[in-house]
């Protein structure tokens, strides 16, 4: 058995058993594929596919074991090739994150700027998308770091830990009637037309429950996943906005937008940072995250990745 064969095993399954794709995604031949998969069952003495004809249709019960059995190898395996890179090429490497369009416009800026000048031959990547997605390039080592408010916390294969808290603030034209108002009601929000984050987004959720609490069914005009985009649609009258207190950090008063603070009526979020369960972090990983938030030390983190201690509220 070997490698390869351990890849397009996971590679299947995490194209939904379609040998096809997973050819494509590995860059081989779907009969290549499908010939090294049935070596390794052959190998193994057990089918790690149920199969209708040719088409594989389901993984077997023997077939989950062997499928966790090849995540711990592979992890590791990933996990020599940093050891190697951080004792190889010392304070050089690359440094893939995975974020969201917010976290990245907004909060990252300054912590990537710090890093690189720590450390000026470390490449940094950035990978955005949805928290869902975040969680995913996580799990699949596309990313060794992520950082997301949503759905980072609900993977058991993660370790999360808190990096910043923040609220949702209302952001309207400067003329807007609702510009003079210091704390808007939930009232007020729903008798206008809202421009909101997407549902899986920057803390959404605790919008949604908000109306649902007080009974109210906010109108919403338009959903989208980045703030900038909400800014523009209120700048030419589409709605209210509802957007995460950093994404006004370059709108300074007095400008074209007004904004509010609305953590009374929806709460405090808290901005996580995400690591694979098991993951060697190279040292610059750990210089990051002590950029982020003061509070993620090397010490607390390695703490969390052993499965020691459950309380990093903050």
């Amino acid at each position: 058995m070997n490698l390869h064969q351990f890849r397009f095993v996971q590679e299947a399954v995490r194209r939904d058993l379609n040998l096809t794709e997973t050819a494509k995604a590995l860059f081989t031949s779907q009969p290549g594929v499908s010939k090294a998969i049935l070596e390794l069952e052959e190998e193994l003495g057990v089918d790690i596919f149920a199969r209708h004809g040719k088409r594989l249709k389901r993984v077997t019960e023997p077939g989950q074991q062997v499928l966790k059995a090849i995540e711990i190898i592979m992890r590791e395996v990933t996990n020599l090739k940093r050891i190697g890179e951080q004792f190889s090429k010392q304070d050089a490497g690359t440094l893939s994150i995975a974020t969201t369009h917010s976290q990245a416009r907004y909060f990252l800026p300054g912590p990537v700027a710090r890093l690189r000048q720590r450390f000026p031959k470390v490449q940094v990547v950035l990978h955005q998308g949805m928290p869902e997605q975040v969680a995913r390039m996580l799990l699949d080592d596309v990313a060794e770091i992520g950082l997301a408010t949503e759905a980072l916390a609900s993977h058991d294969e993660l370790v999360t830990l808190p990096c910043y808290e923040w609220q949702h603030v209302m952001v309207v034209p400067a003329g807007h009637p609702l510009a003079a108002i210091e704390r808007p009601t939930l009232e007020q929000l729903a008798a206008e037309p809202l421009v909101l984050y997407h549902a899986t987004m920057t803390g959404r959720t605790r919008i949604d429950q908000a109306f649902a609490r007080a009974r109210l069914k906010p109108n919403v005009a338009l959903e989208a996943i980045d703030a900038d985009v909400i800014k523009t649609y209120v700048r030419i009258g589409m709605g209210v906005g509802i957007v995460a207190e950093l994404a006004m950090r370059d709108d300074p008063p007095g400008g074209d937008l007004a904004w509010r603070p609305l953590g009374h009526l929806f709460g405090s979020n808290v901005a996580r940072v995400a690591f694979k369960r098991g993951a060697y972090l190279r040292h610059f990983v750990h210089a990051f995250a002590e950029q982020l938030s003061d509070r993620l030390s090397p010490a607390l983190i390695q703490r969390a990745m052993s499965g020691a201690g459950t309380d990093y509220s903050l």
